[in-house]
């Protein structure tokens, strides 16, 4: 199975502001290291999740991949399907099927990227401008990359998307505004306008947070049928691993900026090795209602620290329980504990 996306040590820093002092003492500026030395393939057709908690980098990296955030440095490169490839100059493209979306490219190419790799976001409740109707939420796309020849064309799109959907009749939903619609409307009609440019790549970044555990259930089965019917490859988002455990195929687990675990999902669930692997896994509820009033303790304790002044060695060590020596000092290399699952710990490359 070939790669759809590869990111190869990728980095994102934010610098942040300096204070008068720091100025006039010439101390060297300070960043934010978001993203910090990432790596991963997805291949054609799968579900790639990318978990951790609250500030790991995850939607960073996501937000890269759609381009709404410039590289700091590394290397991503994405292969588009052939319809775009065929359209995108010689130049821009590296080991004959491959664009680089860490370099610099024209406007032409960048929109041509845009049209094959959508988003969906979080917050269906901030993602939709509500002055618009959905009518005209869905057609901006359409209209911004010129797609469809006529008003009537960009009409039957409109609707073949909202009734892929589920939102029918379209007639209906179109001419309304997002404030007349539920949460899990909103979210739909997000994914709608994710995949009326027919991309081939969708990130989809934590879509089921903030709906109704009711809804999650259905928004989750209505991704991987569209997926199913479309071909279509996800990078998906999310703090619960019971959701990447119910959808995705593979999963990194972040934190810090960087992946500490990745491989299959069925092996990370079953049989994590990383100490912070193993606490997101006891973090998940236990659905035996013989236990509902049993609360498991989470192995480690405190804060993520701030990703502007990391801990040397290991950045998980202040909060392991099994921290060593060296952990304080280097980072942990990279091991591979079978066929294709690997953990950055120093538990693992000491045995």
């Amino acid at each position: 199975m070939s790669s759809k996306l590869i990111m190869e040590k990728v980095f994102k820093y934010f610098p942040l502001r300096r204070s008068l002092v720091e100025i006039l003492t010439f101390r060297p500026p300070r960043y934010v290291r978001a993203v910090d030395g990432v790596s991963f393939t997805v291949d054609e057709g799968e579900i790639f999740c990318l978990a951790g908690e609250s500030g790991c980098g995850k939607t960073t990296t996501g937000r890269l991949i759609v381009r709404l955030l410039e590289f700091t440095g590394g290397r991503a490169l994405y292969r588009p399907r052939k319809e775009i490839l065929s359209e995108i100059p010689p130049q821009y493209i590296v080991e004959k099927e491959y664009v680089d979306l860490t370099a610099k490219l024209p406007r032409q190419v960048d929109k041509l990227l845009r049209r094959d790799v959508q988003i969906v976001f979080q917050d269906p409740y901030g993602s939709l401008n509500p002055r618009m109707r959905i009518y005209d939420i869905l057609k901006e796309p359409l209209d911004i990359h010129g797609v469809g020849a006529s008003e009537d064309e960009k009409r039957e799109k409109v609707f073949k998307a909202l009734e892929e959907v589920k939102l029918t009749p379209p007639e209906e939903f179109a001419e309304r505004y997002p404030h007349m619609l539920s949460g899990g409307q909103r979210q739909r009609i997000g994914i709608a306008r994710a995949l009326i440019l027919e991309p081939s790549l969708v990130v989809a970044d934590e879509p089921v947070s903030m709906l109704d555990v009711s809804v999650r259930a259905e928004i989750l089965q209505l991704m991987m049928d569209l997926k199913a019917t479309r071909n279509l490859t996800y990078v998906f988002i999310t703090h619960d691993l019971a959701v990447a455990a119910y959808i995705c195929n593979r999963i990194g687990i972040m934190y810090l900026g960087t992946i500490v675990e990745k491989g299959p999902i069925d092996l990370i669930v079953n049989n994590p090795q990383h100490p912070y692997a193993k606490a997101l896994i006891a973090a998940v509820p236990e659905p035996d209602p013989r236990n509902r009033f049993k609360i498991r303790e989470v192995p480690i304790k405190g804060e993520i620290p701030s990703a502007a002044n990391i801990p040397p060695g290991c950045r998980f060590h202040p909060r392991c329980p099994y921290a060593m020596d060296i952990c304080k000092k280097e980072p942990p290399p990279e091991i591979e504990i079978e066929k294709g699952h690997t953990v950055s710990c120093w538990l693992y490359a000491k045995r």
